[in-house]
């Protein structure tokens, strides 16, 4: 399946541009299967997924479609956000992956944003590969800088980075993404705007469709929270989250987040026995958006801040992220109960709500027979995805479910054997001598 950018001049407007998402690529041909991205004017407003007709010029073909979803859907409301970005450090933690982390680099460095800084931060390397590719960006107009972290592990690598960082505001992605040249911007103004703003996230859509692994991940929802600008308030829980605010991978992802990095260090920065390189295996990401939340911070997702995520492309990647997934989700709960024990009451006053609408979403997923979901593909909040996780024609396989599941239940201990291995580390911007909290 072909990735795609179309962007129009209006709902129903004409063609300014059309193409692969990320050049160089191939042209997309007649009989092509499409992924694209919609954009009016430049700005993410939907997905749209199809085949271009034999014969049929590509971009007439995905536009028809295009036109026809803004028009059930309507254009999503436009940003609010006017102010100036603050000074902004983008943090970008890697190990051993010098040949993907110089395409990061090479995005982060055409971003638009006024005043930045890159940190690099290679963790428990191996070898000099990251340090020599960060010297050959020595004499760009943007500061690219390293740094080492010698503690195995994704949340301990941001740590360093925030400690690191000079700006007042700190954004992170991965290695493995392409960077709009607007996503900073639109990742860090809402925080010149909204004083009380603690965290940003923003928009995942997928760089390459090519392998059954990668479209299977997209059917399942991928990383994409929809078109729609939403600020979550602990002041005012949304209604139709009643677990908020312990549903944190609704927020957003750790490849496309920004704190204000006061509020980040004020709230401990990110649990060090969580995410990728410990045990737990994840939940570094949704641990630091609960924290900021619970300090009374606000929370925006902003969709006009893209970033193009290189998924996994083998069936055992994908059967690994499965499980990890799973394992993550508990980690990061254990870890909010022993670090944050004032949350678990709560927890267990929104957890029987939060159960009862699970089970309704559930219910309306799986009701009807085959034959009344014939849709090849998913539509929400002015997204489209390649199959339908719970339907009969593209189903989401139960041995993905059933890791997932046993991930869940390996969360908690392998939270346990984390916090064992990374007794004594401290944020490293914390005063010598400071107690672990």
């Amino acid at each position: 399946m072909r990735v795609a950018q179309l962007d129009l001049a209006g709902p129903d407007g004409e063609v300014v541009s059309f193409g692969p998402a990320l050049p160089p690529a191939a042209p997309i041909e007649s009989g092509d299967d499409v992924y694209a991205l919609v954009r009016v004017h430049g700005r993410p407003v939907a997905t749209v997924v199809c085949k271009v007709p034999a014969g049929k010029n590509p971009a007439d073909a995905v536009a028809a479609h295009a036109r026809a979803r803004l028009a059930r859907t309507g254009l999503p409301a436009a940003p609010d956000a006017i102010g100036t970005p603050p000074r902004t450090s983008v943090v970008v933690a890697t190990r051993e992956r010098a040949d993907q982390l110089a395409r990061a680099l090479d995005s982060l460095l055409d971003q638009d944003h006024p005043d930045y800084e890159i940190v690099v931060v290679d963790n428990a390397p191996a070898t000099t590969a990251t340090r020599r590719l960060v010297e050959t960006y020595a004499d760009r107009d943007v500061p690219v800088r390293y740094v080492t972290e010698p503690v195995p592990g994704l949340a301990i690598a941001h740590n360093r980075g925030v400690a690191a960082a000079d700006g007042e505001i700190v954004a992170f992605t991965d290695d493995d993404v392409i960077a709009d040249p607007r996503w900073l911007t639109a990742l860090t103004r809402p925080f010149a705007d909204d004083p009380g703003l603690g965290c940003t996230t923003g928009l995942i859509l997928p760089a390459r469709l090519g392998t059954p692994a990668q479209i299977l991940l997209e059917s399942h929802g991928g990383f994409a929270k929809g078109f729609a600008a939403k600020t979550y308030d602990p002041a005012l829980p949304p209604a139709d989250e009643p677990l908020f605010p312990f549903t944190a991978g609704s927020f957003g992802s750790g490849a496309n987040m920004a704190f204000r990095a006061a509020a980040l260090r004020a709230a401990g920065g990110f649990d060090p026995a969580t995410g990728t390189g410990t045990p737990a295996r994840g939940g570094d990401d949704l641990y630091a958006f609960v924290s900021v939340l619970a300090a009374g911070h606000r929370l925006r997702y902003s969709p006009e801040a893209l970033v193009w995520h290189h998924h996994r492309e083998t069936w055992q990647d994908l059967t690994n992220q499965a499980y990890g997934y799973g394992a993550g989700l508990t980690a990061y709960l254990t870890a909010l109960l022993v670090r944050h024990p004032s949350l678990l009451p709560s927890l267990l006053r929104k957890l029987p709500r939060g159960l009862a609408h699970a089970r309704t979403i559930t219910a309306h997923r799986d009701s009807g027979p085959a034959e009344a979901q014939p849709r090849p593909h998913r539509d929400s909040g002015g997204g489209a995805v390649p199959g339908a996780h719970g339907t009969h024609d593209y189903p989401w396989p139960r041995q993905l479910s059933k890791l997932e599941r046993r991930g869940m239940l390996a969360g908690p201990l392998g939270y346990a054997k984390a916090r064992r291995r990374v007794r004594g580390v401290r944020p490293p911007w914390e005063p010598r001598g400071e107690e672990q909290r």
